[in-house]
């Protein structure tokens, strides 16, 4: 079965407490909460207190996904927040490993997240190092983008880099997640997928989220 994580991104910000509760009660596993700072990215969602109040109320791990350049100087802050996953983007990371090494420091599971045009063999130096493999399937910054087709022979490949190397790194898949695509993504070697609109913009997301969960 694979690890639902539904991406509070999506869900109705006047509402937070109310969505953080219907997951608690959910069938989901994580909760994927998305920081963008309008510099990595194109766009700005939120930061460090909208965090913490969610941490708050959720009772579910956090599965923070750092979108922002300098990832390094904010891990600490996310952790106080309640993060228990933390992942940095490749593209950001001048001293990937050293990052990943500061993330374990912390208690947290250490995750990298990499761009659609970035080449899993990229991670082959850090692999064993590397908790969770974030896999953008749309070009971050966003939520409701097309699934990108290349993402499943991605996965293939990643999934090869992992069992080559003895890892025990999860790979999870982030952007365009529904029910059409979540078994090719699991057959393909996904363990945890990330679902926001699929899952918010649902009239019964708890139902979404158990679809998901059971495909």
């Amino acid at each position: 079965m694979p690890i639902i994580s539904p991406s509070i991104l999506a869900a109705d910000f006047a509402n937070l407490q109310r969505d953080v509760e219907m997951l608690n009660n959910s069938d989901a596993d994580w909760i994927h909460v998305d920081i963008m700072d309008g510099v990595f990215v194109p766009n700005i969602s939120f930061g460090i207190p909208v965090t913490k109040a969610i941490s708050k109320h959720a009772k579910k791990p956090l599965d923070v996904h750092l979108m922002i350049e300098k990832p390094e100087n904010y891990v600490q802050q996310f952790k106080n927040a309640g993060a228990e996953i933390i992942s940095v983007h490749y593209e950001a990371c001048e001293h990937l490993h050293r990052n990943l090494q500061q993330i374990k420091a912390l208690g947290c599971k250490a995750g990298v997240a990499i761009n659609p045009h970035t080449n899993v063999s990229l991670l082959e130096d850090t692999i064993k190092d590397i908790d969770l493999v974030c896999v953008m399937s749309v070009n971050p910054g966003f939520g409701g983008q097309k699934f990108i087709e290349n993402t499943y022979a991605k996965v293939a490949r990643l999934k090869e880099l992992i069992l080559k190397n003895n890892a025990s790194t999860l790979i999870e898949i982030d952007g365009g997640v529904n029910a059409e695509n979540a078994r090719p993504l699991i057959d393909a070697g996904a363990d945890v997928l990330v679902a926001g609109s699929f899952v918010f913009n649902s009239s019964n997301p708890e139902d979404t989220i158990l679809k998901l969960k059971s495909v």
